[in-house]
Protein backbone atom coordinates (compact mmCIF):
# COMPACT_ATOMS: atom_id res chain seq x y z
CA UNK A 1 0.00 0.00 0.00
CA UNK A 2 2.80 2.44 0.89
CA UNK A 3 4.68 1.60 -2.32
CA UNK A 4 1.54 2.24 -4.41
CA UNK A 5 1.01 5.62 -2.76
CA UNK A 6 4.67 6.53 -3.35
CA UNK A 7 4.37 5.63 -7.05
CA UNK A 8 1.19 7.70 -7.38
CA UNK A 9 2.86 10.70 -5.72
CA UNK A 10 5.92 10.48 -7.97
CA UNK A 11 3.67 10.23 -11.04
CA UNK A 12 1.65 13.23 -9.84
CA UNK A 13 4.78 15.36 -9.38
CA UNK A 14 6.10 14.30 -12.77
CA UNK A 15 2.83 15.12 -14.54
CA UNK A 16 2.62 18.56 -12.91
CA UNK A 17 6.25 19.33 -13.83
CA UNK A 18 5.62 18.24 -17.43
CA UNK A 19 2.40 20.27 -17.62
CA UNK A 20 4.14 23.39 -16.31
CA UNK A 21 7.02 22.85 -18.76
CA UNK A 22 4.68 22.55 -21.75
CA UNK A 23 2.31 25.39 -20.81
CA UNK A 24 5.18 27.65 -19.71
CA UNK A 25 3.25 30.09 -17.45
CA UNK A 26 6.34 32.35 -17.33
CA UNK A 27 6.37 32.78 -21.13
CA UNK A 28 5.07 36.37 -21.14
CA UNK A 29 5.72 37.33 -17.51
CA UNK A 30 7.77 40.51 -17.18
CA UNK A 31 7.66 40.73 -13.36
CA UNK A 32 10.03 39.33 -10.72
CA UNK A 33 13.02 40.17 -12.91
CA UNK A 34 11.95 37.77 -15.67
CA UNK A 35 11.76 40.50 -18.33
CA UNK A 36 15.49 40.25 -18.95
CA UNK A 37 15.22 36.53 -19.72
CA UNK A 38 14.83 36.20 -23.43
CA UNK A 39 15.64 32.51 -23.64
CA UNK A 40 12.44 30.44 -23.90
CA UNK A 41 14.15 27.31 -22.62
CA UNK A 42 15.14 29.07 -19.38
CA UNK A 43 11.56 30.19 -18.86
CA UNK A 44 10.32 26.65 -19.41
CA UNK A 45 12.76 25.32 -16.80
CA UNK A 46 11.58 27.96 -14.32
CA UNK A 47 7.99 26.93 -15.07
CA UNK A 48 8.91 23.30 -14.43
CA UNK A 49 10.46 24.31 -11.07
CA UNK A 50 7.25 26.15 -10.19
CA UNK A 51 5.26 23.01 -11.05
CA UNK A 52 7.51 20.90 -8.82
CA UNK A 53 7.10 23.33 -5.89
CA UNK A 54 3.32 23.38 -6.27
CA UNK A 55 3.24 19.56 -6.48
CA UNK A 56 5.28 19.20 -3.28
CA UNK A 57 3.01 21.66 -1.46
CA UNK A 58 -0.05 19.69 -2.57
CA UNK A 59 1.49 16.39 -1.42
CA UNK A 60 2.39 17.93 1.95
CA UNK A 61 -1.18 19.15 2.34
CA UNK A 62 -2.49 15.70 1.35
CA UNK A 63 -0.28 13.95 3.94
CA UNK A 64 -1.61 16.25 6.66
CA UNK A 65 -5.23 15.82 5.59
CA UNK A 66 -4.88 12.01 5.66
CA UNK A 67 -4.27 12.18 9.42
CA UNK A 68 -7.34 14.33 10.07
CA UNK A 69 -10.60 12.79 11.23
CA UNK A 70 -13.71 12.77 9.09
CA UNK A 71 -15.43 15.29 11.36
CA UNK A 72 -12.47 17.66 11.06
CA UNK A 73 -12.55 17.44 7.26
CA UNK A 74 -16.29 18.09 7.14
CA UNK A 75 -15.93 21.04 9.53
CA UNK A 76 -13.06 22.49 7.46
CA UNK A 77 -15.01 22.12 4.20
CA UNK A 78 -18.13 23.77 5.63
CA UNK A 79 -16.04 26.51 7.21
CA UNK A 80 -14.16 27.29 4.00
CA UNK A 81 -17.40 27.51 2.00
CA UNK A 82 -19.01 29.82 4.57
CA UNK A 83 -15.85 31.92 4.72
CA UNK A 84 -15.74 32.38 0.95
CA UNK A 85 -19.44 33.27 0.84
CA UNK A 86 -19.00 35.81 3.65
CA UNK A 87 -15.95 37.34 1.95
CA UNK A 88 -17.87 37.58 -1.36
CA UNK A 89 -20.81 39.40 0.25
CA UNK A 90 -18.55 41.87 2.03
CA UNK A 91 -16.56 42.33 -1.20
CA UNK A 92 -19.78 43.23 -3.02
CA UNK A 93 -20.48 45.92 -0.43
CA UNK A 94 -16.98 47.31 -0.91
CA UNK A 95 -17.13 47.24 -4.71
CA UNK A 96 -20.33 49.30 -4.89
CA UNK A 97 -18.69 52.16 -3.06
CA UNK A 98 -17.85 55.20 -5.13
CA UNK A 99 -14.29 55.44 -6.36
CA UNK A 100 -14.00 58.87 -4.73
CA UNK A 101 -14.56 57.26 -1.32
CA UNK A 102 -12.47 54.14 -1.89
CA UNK A 103 -9.96 53.86 -4.73
CA UNK A 104 -10.09 50.91 -7.13
CA UNK A 105 -6.74 49.59 -5.92
CA UNK A 106 -7.88 49.75 -2.29
CA UNK A 107 -11.16 47.98 -3.18
CA UNK A 108 -9.23 45.14 -4.85
CA UNK A 109 -6.85 44.85 -1.92
CA UNK A 110 -9.65 44.83 0.68
CA UNK A 111 -11.65 42.25 -1.28
CA UNK A 112 -8.69 39.85 -1.59
CA UNK A 113 -7.67 40.40 2.04
CA UNK A 114 -11.19 39.70 3.28
CA UNK A 115 -11.36 36.54 1.16
CA UNK A 116 -8.15 35.27 2.76
CA UNK A 117 -9.23 36.37 6.23
CA UNK A 118 -12.71 34.88 6.17
CA UNK A 119 -11.62 31.70 4.41
CA UNK A 120 -8.70 31.07 6.78
CA UNK A 121 -10.34 32.00 10.10
CA UNK A 122 -13.64 30.22 9.51
CA UNK A 123 -11.85 27.14 8.14
CA UNK A 124 -9.60 26.88 11.21
CA UNK A 125 -12.48 27.44 13.66
CA UNK A 126 -14.77 24.87 12.02
CA UNK A 127 -11.93 22.34 11.73
CA UNK A 128 -11.13 22.74 15.45
CA UNK A 129 -14.78 22.31 16.42
CA UNK A 130 -15.44 19.49 13.95
CA UNK A 131 -15.33 16.84 16.68
CA UNK A 132 -18.56 18.26 18.09
CA UNK A 133 -20.50 17.45 14.92
CA UNK A 134 -23.15 14.78 15.29
CA UNK A 135 -22.82 12.74 12.11
CA UNK A 136 -25.49 10.31 13.28
CA UNK A 137 -28.08 12.94 12.30
CA UNK A 138 -27.15 12.26 8.65
CA UNK A 139 -28.35 8.68 8.92
CA UNK A 140 -24.93 7.14 9.39
CA UNK A 141 -23.74 8.07 5.87
CA UNK A 142 -20.53 9.65 7.12
CA UNK A 143 -20.13 7.65 10.31
CA UNK A 144 -16.96 5.60 10.74
CA UNK A 145 -17.91 2.66 12.89
CA UNK A 146 -14.37 1.27 12.99
CA UNK A 147 -12.96 4.29 14.84
CA UNK A 148 -13.76 4.76 18.50
CA UNK A 149 -12.57 7.87 20.24
CA UNK A 150 -10.26 7.18 23.15
CA UNK A 151 -10.06 10.35 25.21
CA UNK A 152 -8.65 10.50 28.74
CA UNK A 153 -9.07 13.72 30.74
CA UNK A 154 -6.39 14.39 33.35
CA UNK A 155 -7.39 15.75 36.75
CA UNK A 156 -5.28 18.16 38.81
CA UNK A 157 -4.58 15.55 41.50
CA UNK A 158 -3.22 12.97 39.06
CA UNK A 159 -0.99 15.57 37.36
CA UNK A 160 0.53 16.72 40.67
CA UNK A 161 0.94 13.10 41.78
CA UNK A 162 3.34 12.52 38.89
CA UNK A 163 2.91 8.78 38.48
CA UNK A 164 0.78 9.38 35.40
CA UNK A 165 3.95 10.38 33.52
CA UNK A 166 5.65 7.08 34.37
CA UNK A 167 2.56 5.07 33.40
CA UNK A 168 2.21 6.96 30.11
CA UNK A 169 5.88 6.51 29.21
CA UNK A 170 5.60 2.74 29.61
CA UNK A 171 2.91 2.68 26.92
CA UNK A 172 0.10 1.36 29.13
CA UNK A 173 -1.90 4.60 28.80
CA UNK A 174 -3.07 4.92 25.20
CA UNK A 175 -5.38 7.26 23.40
CA UNK A 176 -5.48 11.04 23.53
CA UNK A 177 -4.71 12.76 26.84
CA UNK A 178 -6.97 15.78 27.27
CA UNK A 179 -5.86 18.64 29.52
CA UNK A 180 -8.66 21.21 29.96
CA UNK A 181 -7.74 24.87 30.17
CA UNK A 182 -9.48 25.24 33.53
CA UNK A 183 -7.18 22.50 34.92
CA UNK A 184 -4.17 24.51 33.74
CA UNK A 185 -5.61 27.59 35.43
CA UNK A 186 -6.06 25.65 38.68
CA UNK A 187 -2.48 24.37 38.49
CA UNK A 188 -1.22 27.92 37.90
CA UNK A 189 -3.22 29.13 40.89
CA UNK A 190 -1.72 26.42 43.11
CA UNK A 191 1.80 27.20 41.82
CA UNK A 192 1.31 30.88 42.75
CA UNK A 193 -0.05 30.09 46.22
CA UNK A 194 1.59 31.89 49.18
CA UNK A 195 1.75 28.53 50.97
CA UNK A 196 5.16 27.01 50.22
CA UNK A 197 3.90 23.41 50.24
CA UNK A 198 1.05 24.19 47.82
CA UNK A 199 3.40 26.23 45.66
CA UNK A 200 5.81 23.30 45.44
CA UNK A 201 3.00 20.88 44.51
CA UNK A 202 1.74 23.26 41.81
CA UNK A 203 5.18 23.62 40.28
CA UNK A 204 5.61 19.86 40.37
CA UNK A 205 2.34 19.53 38.44
CA UNK A 206 3.54 22.00 35.79
CA UNK A 207 6.81 20.06 35.49
CA UNK A 208 4.84 16.83 35.01
CA UNK A 209 2.80 18.46 32.24
CA UNK A 210 5.96 19.59 30.51
CA UNK A 211 7.33 16.06 30.81
CA UNK A 212 4.19 14.66 29.22
CA UNK A 213 4.28 17.15 26.35
CA UNK A 214 7.95 16.41 25.66
CA UNK A 215 7.09 12.74 25.08
CA UNK A 216 6.69 12.42 21.31
CA UNK A 217 4.83 9.10 21.68
CA UNK A 218 1.92 10.73 23.53
CA UNK A 219 -0.97 12.61 21.96
CA UNK A 220 -1.56 15.59 24.26
CA UNK A 221 -4.35 18.06 23.57
CA UNK A 222 -5.21 21.20 25.52
CA UNK A 223 -8.88 22.08 25.05
CA UNK A 224 -10.37 25.51 25.64
CA UNK A 225 -13.86 24.16 26.41
CA UNK A 226 -15.26 25.66 29.60
CA UNK A 227 -18.56 25.70 31.43
CA UNK A 228 -19.05 29.21 32.88
CA UNK A 229 -22.27 28.23 34.65
CA UNK A 230 -20.46 25.46 36.57
CA UNK A 231 -18.22 26.71 39.39
CA UNK A 232 -16.71 23.47 40.74
CA UNK A 233 -13.72 22.13 38.80
CA UNK A 234 -14.75 18.53 39.51
CA UNK A 235 -18.19 19.15 38.02
CA UNK A 236 -16.58 20.78 34.97
CA UNK A 237 -14.50 17.63 34.48
CA UNK A 238 -17.63 15.48 34.63
CA UNK A 239 -19.43 17.72 32.13
CA UNK A 240 -16.47 17.60 29.75
CA UNK A 241 -16.22 13.82 30.15
CA UNK A 242 -19.91 13.50 29.29
CA UNK A 243 -19.57 15.80 26.28
CA UNK A 244 -16.50 14.05 24.81
CA UNK A 245 -17.48 10.55 25.97
CA UNK A 246 -14.09 10.47 27.69
CA UNK A 247 -12.53 8.75 30.69
CA UNK A 248 -11.42 10.84 33.68
CA UNK A 249 -8.03 9.95 35.14
CA UNK A 250 -7.83 10.99 38.80
CA UNK A 251 -6.64 10.20 42.31
CA UNK A 252 -9.56 11.99 43.97
CA UNK A 253 -11.79 9.50 45.78
CA UNK A 254 -14.80 11.83 45.86
CA UNK A 255 -14.51 12.70 42.16
CA UNK A 256 -14.27 8.98 41.46
CA UNK A 257 -17.58 8.27 43.20
CA UNK A 258 -19.45 11.28 41.78
CA UNK A 259 -18.28 10.49 38.25
CA UNK A 260 -19.49 6.91 38.53
CA UNK A 261 -22.87 8.16 39.73
CA UNK A 262 -23.06 10.48 36.70
CA UNK A 263 -22.19 7.62 34.33
CA UNK A 264 -18.66 8.83 33.48
CA UNK A 265 -15.93 6.19 33.44
CA UNK A 266 -12.97 6.80 35.76
CA UNK A 267 -9.41 5.49 35.93
CA UNK A 268 -7.90 5.78 39.41
CA UNK A 269 -4.11 5.64 39.65
CA UNK A 270 -4.32 4.55 43.30
CA UNK A 271 -6.45 1.57 42.34
CA UNK A 272 -3.90 0.69 39.66
CA UNK A 273 -1.08 0.88 42.20
CA UNK A 274 -2.99 -1.34 44.62
CA UNK A 275 -3.66 -3.88 41.89
CA UNK A 276 0.05 -4.07 41.07
CA UNK A 277 1.17 -4.66 44.66
CA UNK A 278 2.49 -8.15 45.35
CA UNK A 279 -0.04 -10.60 46.76
CA UNK A 280 0.54 -11.51 50.41
CA UNK A 281 -1.26 -14.50 51.89
CA UNK A 282 -1.87 -15.27 55.57
CA UNK A 283 0.84 -17.52 56.95
CA UNK A 284 3.63 -16.14 54.78
CA UNK A 285 6.83 -14.85 56.36
CA UNK A 286 8.41 -11.51 55.61
CA UNK A 287 11.16 -9.32 56.97
CA UNK A 288 10.31 -5.71 57.81
CA UNK A 289 11.84 -2.74 59.58
CA UNK A 290 9.74 -1.67 62.56
CA UNK A 291 9.50 2.08 62.18
CA UNK A 292 7.16 3.36 64.88
CA UNK A 293 4.63 2.48 67.55
CA UNK A 294 1.12 1.44 66.58
CA UNK A 295 -2.17 2.79 67.88
CA UNK A 296 -2.96 -0.28 69.96
CA UNK A 297 -1.01 -1.44 72.99
CA UNK A 298 2.44 -2.94 72.27
CA UNK A 299 2.00 -2.73 68.50
CA UNK A 300 4.72 -1.84 66.00
CA UNK A 301 4.25 -0.40 62.52
CA UNK A 302 6.38 -1.07 59.45
CA UNK A 303 6.07 -0.21 55.77
CA UNK A 304 6.86 -2.18 52.65
CA UNK A 305 8.73 -0.68 49.72
CA UNK A 306 5.45 0.12 47.94
CA UNK A 307 4.10 1.99 50.98
CA UNK A 308 1.86 -0.78 52.34
CA UNK A 309 1.40 -0.51 56.11
CA UNK A 310 2.26 -3.54 58.23
CA UNK A 311 0.89 -3.69 61.79
CA UNK A 312 2.76 -6.11 64.07
CA UNK A 313 1.60 -7.35 67.48
CA UNK A 314 4.05 -7.26 70.41
CA UNK A 315 6.66 -5.41 68.33
CA UNK A 316 6.97 -2.18 70.27
CA UNK A 317 10.26 -3.28 71.79
CA UNK A 318 11.70 -3.77 68.26
CA UNK A 319 11.18 -0.20 67.05
CA UNK A 320 14.22 0.77 64.97
CA UNK A 321 15.12 -2.87 64.27
CA UNK A 322 14.46 -5.46 61.59
CA UNK A 323 12.08 -8.27 62.51
CA UNK A 324 10.78 -11.48 60.94
CA UNK A 325 7.02 -11.70 61.07
CA UNK A 326 4.26 -14.07 60.03
CA UNK A 327 1.26 -12.58 58.22
CA UNK A 328 -1.98 -13.23 60.04
CA UNK A 329 -4.44 -11.30 57.87
CA UNK A 330 -4.66 -8.82 55.00
CA UNK A 331 -7.22 -6.01 54.94
CA UNK A 332 -8.11 -4.30 51.67
CA UNK A 333 -9.46 -0.76 52.09
CA UNK A 334 -10.32 2.02 49.66
CA UNK A 335 -7.13 3.81 50.67
CA UNK A 336 -4.95 0.76 50.06
CA UNK A 337 -3.92 -2.52 51.62
CA UNK A 338 -3.03 -3.16 55.28
CA UNK A 339 -1.15 -6.23 56.50
CA UNK A 340 -1.43 -7.55 60.05
CA UNK A 341 1.11 -9.92 61.47
CA UNK A 342 2.93 -11.14 64.57
CA UNK A 343 6.52 -11.84 65.37
CA UNK A 344 7.80 -15.12 64.06
CA UNK A 345 9.02 -16.10 67.55
CA UNK A 346 5.53 -15.60 68.96
CA UNK A 347 4.12 -17.76 66.20
CA UNK A 348 6.53 -20.60 66.97
CA UNK A 349 5.79 -20.33 70.69
CA UNK A 350 2.08 -20.48 70.01
CA UNK A 351 2.62 -23.64 67.98
CA UNK A 352 4.77 -25.09 70.78
CA UNK A 353 7.42 -26.09 68.30
CA UNK A 354 5.20 -28.96 67.19
CA UNK A 355 4.88 -29.58 63.50
CA UNK A 356 1.51 -31.22 63.98
CA UNK A 357 -0.02 -28.05 65.42
CA UNK A 358 0.18 -26.07 62.17
CA UNK A 359 -2.88 -23.90 61.68
CA UNK A 360 -4.54 -23.30 58.40
CA UNK A 361 -2.95 -19.83 58.12
CA UNK A 362 0.58 -21.00 58.99
CA UNK A 363 3.41 -21.89 56.67
CA UNK A 364 2.51 -24.53 54.20
CA UNK A 365 5.44 -26.92 54.61
CA UNK A 366 8.35 -27.84 56.84
CA UNK A 367 10.67 -26.76 54.04
CA UNK A 368 9.24 -23.26 54.26
CA UNK A 369 9.98 -23.09 58.00
CA UNK A 370 13.47 -24.40 57.43
CA UNK A 371 14.13 -21.80 54.74
CA UNK A 372 12.88 -19.07 57.06
CA UNK A 373 15.19 -20.19 59.87
CA UNK A 374 18.14 -20.21 57.47
CA UNK A 375 17.21 -16.72 56.32
CA UNK A 376 17.15 -15.49 59.93
CA UNK A 377 20.49 -17.13 60.69
CA UNK A 378 22.05 -15.53 57.61
CA UNK A 379 20.80 -12.12 58.71
CA UNK A 380 22.25 -12.59 62.20
CA UNK A 381 25.63 -13.54 60.72
CA UNK A 382 25.59 -10.49 58.45
CA UNK A 383 24.76 -8.21 61.39
CA UNK A 384 27.65 -9.69 63.42
CA UNK A 385 30.08 -9.24 60.54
Amino acid sequence: MKLDILIIRIAFVGMLILLAYLLNPFERTQRFGLGSLGDEQTRRLLSAGLGAAVALLIIGFEMRVRRASLKTLIGAAVGSILGIIGAFLIGVLISIQKEAAVSAEMQTFLTISLAFFMGYVVLIVFAAKGDYLDLSALGGIFSDKNIKRDYKILDTSVIIDGRIADVAETGFLGGTLIIPHFILAELQQVADSPDSSKRQRGRRGLDMLQRLRNNSKLDIQIVETDFPTVKEVDLKLIELGTQLDAVIVTNDFNLNKVSQLRGVEVLNINELANALKPVVLPGEAMRVFVLKEGKEYNQGVAYLDDGTMVVIDNARRLIGKTADIAVTSVLQTTAGKMIFGRLWEDKEDANGGSESSFGIHDSRSLGFRKATRELRQTTIIEEIE
